[in-house]
């Protein structure tokens, strides 16, 4: 099975950038989607990017604009790239897929450890 393992997280000022990366154990390739989502303080994990095998991509409205999600499957990594950041992007950051089964949305993978992005001003 693919293990998943976030990296480049970290303290950002305000309208400052970060690149994070998460990086399989396995070949991606086969995975259809894979998917950023974070979790905030007090609050469940929520999706924030999306990645198809075929490039395809959607964000959530907070984030659109100024993050980028893509994937290299020669590498099978994801990666994140975030703009313009701000204090309420302050999450701990996870990768894993984006799979639609009858309840909804689920995914396949153990969650990793994350990594931590905290924007402080």
């Amino acid at each position: 099975q693919v293990q998943l393992v976030e990296s480049g997280g970290g303290l950002v000022q305000p309208g400052g950038s970060l690149t994070l990366s998460c990086a399989a154990s396995g070949s991606i390739g086969s995975i259809y989607r894979m998917g950023w989502y974070l979790q905030a303080p007090g609050k469940q994990r929520e999706l924030v990017a999306v990645i198809s095998n075929g490039g395809s991509t959607n964000y959530v409205d907070s984030v659109k604009g100024r993050f980028t999600i893509s994937r290299d499957g020669a590498k099978n990594t994801v990666y994140l790239q975030m703009n313009s950041l701000k204090s309420e992007d302050t999450a701990v950051y996870y990768c894993n897929d984006r799979q639609w089964v009858s309840m909804g949305w689920s995914t396949s993978y153990p969650w990793g450890q994350g990594t931590q992005v905290t924007v402080s001003s």
